[in-house]
């Protein structure tokens, strides 16, 4: 089950918001359990099990490493092998067929491949566990005696397959105790369809533009690149419409979760992209990888090793395929280079650097848009020619018929895919909300117009074919 499909958004979902206010407070935390490992287990009962089973492991060596180990030393061993356990699953499921397959190659063997079905969302939930583990390790929060509560936590459809990921420390409270308003369901409603409108009216569309432009009979620089922003706005618009649709439903229940995207697109530099894309992902490399690593504060040969471990792993997190470690280090090289050319730049003055300001932008969005060009071709010999295409280097045309009539046909949809990437429709609606009568106006006209949306989304989702969210594969 996907929150973009009509057996979600018209049966699942009613349901669970009918149940879940009907029964009293206490009872709340089970109604969403249940709901979550139902909608869980709706598409791939068989993967159920995993989820489960890392639940109990995580549950298990929290209250082990408080109440059992005897010393420091015990705690660490304790957090070591559950750790080491969560990660087992992930490598098993996700990476088997990646290892054998270049082991096969390595050695000339034939090794079959084992196929396993990977369970949905195993990157995300494994990671919000082993954050919970160190977390406890820590001593940032006590341990979850409740095992209801725990699997709730670890399991919460709002955002189980795609993230946020969510810290235990961030959710702790709001497991306890949380008040529910009329307007949190209000502000949870619109960001649910918007989200959805992201993702339905937008990123599906601009999808089946680039497999329009995968299948041209008359290639072209100019359509390569067409393909490589395309890519660029349907990955953002894609996955921010669900963490939008993560956070508003997370909002109806009473939950409030970390923002996962702020406009990255409009960043300056490779860093401040980073600040601003998969921020919770972002984070807990930072806090669980890079920092106990020893961060930048050491000699940079050290920061350099440090740098590079991380986005390997960043990179390889997303898939198991070559291209996304080349995407990882590819960022690596980007940051790197940055941070020594920003030292170079300190002594200009702050009018020199304003000036430079929208150069470095475009710069950074044309180094973006070629990372999204490798993690989107899996084949590396297609990506080899792919860049050299996209610079020239493929004896392609610069433009071609079939590259005017694509862009002709979805130049608009490209345009307003541009400005949801902006915080325009933020700044208007803010506008908008500033005098007395314009806010009433406005107050009276947005369930309408919400509606619309919801309603032209749901016609796409009747009439269209599936197209699940990106990130549901990592």
């Amino acid at each position: 089950m996907v929150f973009a499909s009509i057996t979600f958004l018209y049966w699942f979902l009613p349901a669970v918001v009918v149940l879940y206010f009907l029964f009293p407070s206490k009872w709340r935390n089970g109604v969403l359990l249940a709901a979550s490992l139902l909608f869980y287990g709706w598409g791939e009962p068989k993967t159920l099990p995993v989820l489960c089973i890392s639940v109990l492991i995580g549950y298990a060596a929290g209250l082990g490493m408080e109440y059992v180990a005897k010393n420091q030393r015990h705690r660490k061993i304790l957090l070591w092998v559950a750790v080491l356990t969560e990660i087992s699953f992930l490598l098993v499921f996700k990476y088997t067929d990646f290892f054998l397959t270049n082991w096969n190659r390595l050695t000339g063997s034939q090794i079959v491949l084992r196929q396993i079905a990977l369970p949905v969302g195993i990157s995300f939930y494994t990671f919000q566990i082993i954050s919970y583990l160190i977390d406890v390790y820590r001593r940032k929060e006590a341990p979850q005696r409740n095992l209801l509560r725990f699997a709730m936590y670890i399991s919460l459809f709002t955002q189980l397959v795609a993230g946020p990921i969510v810290r235990y420390t961030e959710m702790a409270g709001q497991m306890e105790k949380r008040v529910i308003h009329f307007t949190d369901i209000q502000i949870g409603i619109r960001r649910l369809v918007v989200g959805l409108s992201k993702k339905v009216l937008l990123a599906d569309l601009i999808g089946e533009c680039c497999q329009a432009a995968e299948k041209a009979t008359q290639p072209s620089v100019v359509l390569l690149w067409i393909l490589a922003v395309g890519f660029t706005l349907q990955i953002y618009l894609d996955f921010s419409g669900y963490s939008d649709m993560a956070i508003g439903l997370g909002r109806i229940f009473g939950f409030r979760f970390p923002e996962n995207f702020r406009y990255p697109y409009c960043a300056d530099s490779i860093t401040d992209f980073w600040r601003r894309w998969h921020i919770s992902l972002g984070q807990w490399f930072r806090d669980y990888v890079y920092i106990p690593l020893g961060g930048n504060r050491c000699t940079t040969g050290k920061w350099l090793r440090n740098l590079l471990i991380v986005w390997f792993l960043t990179g390889f997190w997303h898939g198991a395929e070559w291209n996304f470690i080349i995407w990882g280090l590819y960022f690596a090289l980007l940051l790197a280079a940055e941070k020594w050319m920003l030292r170079g730049s300190r002594g200009l003055s702050e009018g020199r650097r304003t000036q430079g300001k929208w150069l470095r932008h475009v710069c950074v969005i044309v180094l973006v848009v070629i990372s999204f060009t490798i993690f989107r071709e899996t084949d590396l010999h297609r990506l080899g020619t792919t860049l050299a295409g996209m610079f020239g280097c493929g004896r392609l045309p610069i433009v071609s018929r079939e590259t005017i009539y694509i862009l002709r046909n979805n130049f608009w949809l490209f345009l307003i895919a541009v400005m949801a990437c902006t915080p325009l429709g933020t700044y208007v609606s803010e506008r908008i909300r500033r005098g007395n009568r314009r806010k009433r106006i406005f107050g009276i006209l947005e369930p309408f117009a919400l509606l619309l949306l919801l309603l032209t989304a749901t016609a796409y989702l009747v009439d269209g074919t599936y197209h699940p969210f990106l990130y549901f594969r990592f």
